[in-house]
């Protein structure tokens, strides 16, 4: 019995053995994956500068070297790490930006167009909200001028690729904070450059083990570095090490074919992080540029909210004849930032000599309509009066013929040329223009009871009373602005196409603009621009931003009666170098460009002029955190 019960046992023990061993197995495939997934997962995100190269041990990490690939200028590791970052950079790509990342390099055709050695790009308006959805990123790879290449350099070409981003840049450098690591990462590119040259050297196998010996110790330090505060104590002595070996083994002849090959590989690496972090940058710039504020949103909201719940009382129908009584000084405002017509306005009646007689109409849309109706309700601007309009609502013939009755604001543009003498060598410059855009040229249509109205654009600062504009006389001309002549029409003459036109003339600013209405409607200006903008999207052009531009200097080409340089100063938006004298005296400072005071992004030391006039007794710009 005892031999037939062994024979009944043996087998169960060996089915026993067989379970522990599957189950052994399978402990050791759970642990073993999740630890393949995360080493593949760590060195993905290593930095380029050296981990590409960095081995699983310090001993092989030296020998694996002489083993790889030298020809080819990047690795396959390199490359992965590039493309992991432009795959992150298009999942983090935000919905209101579109293109702005997948056509980083690419000329922007809606943005940009150049002819010759002129280059005109639109610069994306800083005002709240989200940008236009056909609206293309202004980024540049390559320029064309003079039929040669513009390249990007220091001398401030950078701005022809990344726009204003390149001048807030320069005064924002931060200082360095791995300038210690990134040495680091140099001295171990080097010595790997070095070693399979000299390790070939049988006379000189000890300076071999010095330098396998400091490539360790560098691969060691760079595995727990991130920055320079990170280093240990004895770095300096290391790196003064490392330099003395370094030049020990430049000393011998070596194969200047495998150095040569590997410093290349620094080069393109380096070029290509840099070239990516500049994107990355320009693309973070843009994005808060387009972007509305967290705060202004939600003042908007607020008073939205409130405008429903408290029914304030409508005063248009007993302010009607106010709003069109020619008598009166009458400023159109277009605008979809309450704080920025708030600030144009007050900064305007606080220093008019007489504010009874003046008159500001404000044109927004739907979205900011009742915000902006409780808000100039509930604050008083001395006894000056402010019609809110909403321009979806008005019924306007020409509008829907031109299907433009939509709010539009005040067209920007970078125009970078080269000067006169045409040299290749000569250098780049550039200039900010604003010009209308389509919505002001309905404004005859909308205050047809009107004779003369001055526009002010929604980032400006009055520093001067503004009543001397009224008794201007314009000589037959339409429309009275500060004249900008370092940039003449000859320099535009490509641009324009083949239409006749006075070369010598300037081009002008929008941002404060005297209109003489009469004289608009006699000359029927706005279906001379309507024409000229469809002669453009006729040639295929579609009806672009760059239309705008185009129609608007010839729509006035010889209509332009120049103001005193005195009465606008432009610039503030974007040039770091304006004289403070030049903003003392002038009677209105225009920030034209990206970087708008009410964004944190604007320069800091013309904020205060607008900051100074900012409406700050309203509850809703505590409970909102609103502070510019």
């Amino acid at each position: 019995m005892k031999g037939v019960g062994a024979s009944y046992i043996l087998p169960a023990k060996r089915r026993w053995k067989g379970l522990v061993i599957g189950v052994l197995g399978l402990v050791f495939l759970s642990m073993l994956v999740p630890l393949i997934f995360l080493l593949g997962l760590h060195n993905g995100f290593h930095s380029a500068g050296y981990v590409s190269e960095q081995q699983s041990s310090n001993s092989n990490s030296v020998q694996s070297y002489d083993r790889s690939d030298v020809g080819s200028t990047r690795n396959p590791s390199e490359g992965n790490h590039l493309e992991h970052i432009d795959e992150l950079l298009r999942r983090l790509e935000p919905d209101i930006s579109k293109d702005v990342v997948s056509n980083l390099v690419k000329e922007a055709a809606n943005e940009t167009t150049s002819n010759g050695a002129l280059l005109v790009t639109r610069e994306k308006k800083g005002a709240p909200g989200p940008p236009d959805k056909n609206t293309r990123n202004d980024y540049l790879d390559e320029v064309t001028g003079n039929g040669k290449y513009v390249t990007i350099d220091e001398n401030g070409n950078c701005e022809l690729k990344f726009g204003s981003y390149c001048l807030w840049g320069q005064e924002h450098r931060e200082q360095m904070k791995d300038a210690v690591v990134k040495r680091l990462k140099d001295q171990l590119f080097m010595s790997r450059a070095y070693y399979p040259s000299i390790v070939k050297l049988r006379a000189h196998e000890k300076l071999s083990r010095q330098l396998k010996q400091n490539i360790q110790e560098l691969e060691h330090i760079l595995s727990e570095t991130i920055t320079d505060a990170d280093l240990p104590a004895q770095t300096e002595k290391k790196l003064l090490k490392m330099d003395a070996t370094i030049a020990r083994a430049k000393s011998f002849a070596v194969d200047c074919n495998n150095v040569d090959k590997k410093l290349r590989q620094i080069v393109d690496l380096t070029e290509d992080e840099a070239n990516f972090h500049m994107k990355q940058s320009a693309f973070l710039y843009q994005l808060a540029v387009q972007t509305m504020p967290k705060n202004l949103h939600c003042l908007s909201m607020r008073l939205t909210v409130e405008y429903f719940k408290s029914h304030p009382l409508d005063m248009a129908p007993f302010l009607s004849e106010k709003y069109m009584n020619p008598a009166l000084h009458h400023y159109v405002i277009l605008s979809n930032n309450i704080l920025a017509s708030s600030v144009v306005i007050n900064s305007t009646v606080m220093h008019a000599e007489e504010s009874g007689n003046q008159v500001f109409h404000v044109l927004t849309d739907r979205q900011n309509y009742f915000a902006m109706k409780l808000w100039f309700l509930k604050n008083n601007y001395r006894e000056a009066t402010v019609h809110v309009m909403n321009i979806e609502d008005l019924n306007l013939e020409k509008a829907n013929k031109a299907n433009s009755l939509s709010l539009s604001l005040p067209e920007e543009f970078r125009i970078s040329f080269r000067s006169a003498n045409k040299a290749p060598n000569s250098q780049i410059r550039t200039e900010y223009l604003s010009v209308f855009s389509h919505l002001h040229y309905l404004l005859p249509e909308i205050f047809q009871k009107l004779n003369k109205i001055v526009v002010l654009g929604d980032d400006i600062v009055v520093q001067r009373d503004l009543s001397a504009l009224w008794s201007i006389n314009m000589e037959g001309k339409v429309n009275g602005a500060v004249q900008v002549c370092t940039l003449r029409l000859s320099l535009l003459k490509n641009y324009l196409g083949g239409i006749s036109f006075d070369e010598s003339s300037c081009t002008w600013m929008c941002g404060l603009n005297v209109i003489d209405l009469v004289n608009w409607r006699h000359r029927d200006l706005t279906a001379t621009y309507w024409r000229l903008v469809h002669e453009q999207s006729s040639k295929g052009k579609g009806l672009s931003r760059f239309g705008a531009l185009r129609a608007s200097l010839l729509t006035f080409q010889g209509l332009v009666f120049a103001l005193d340089g005195m009465w606008a100063l432009s610039g503030l938006g974007h040039d770091y170098g304006l004289d403070i004298q030049d903003i003392k005296n002038a009677a209105v400072l225009h920030y034209n460009g990206n970087m708008k005071p009410w964004l944190e992004l604007g320069i800091p030391k013309y904020r205060d002029h607008w900051k100074r006039f900012l409406k700050r007794e309203d509850r809703f710009m505590g409970e909102c955190n609103v502070d510019p």
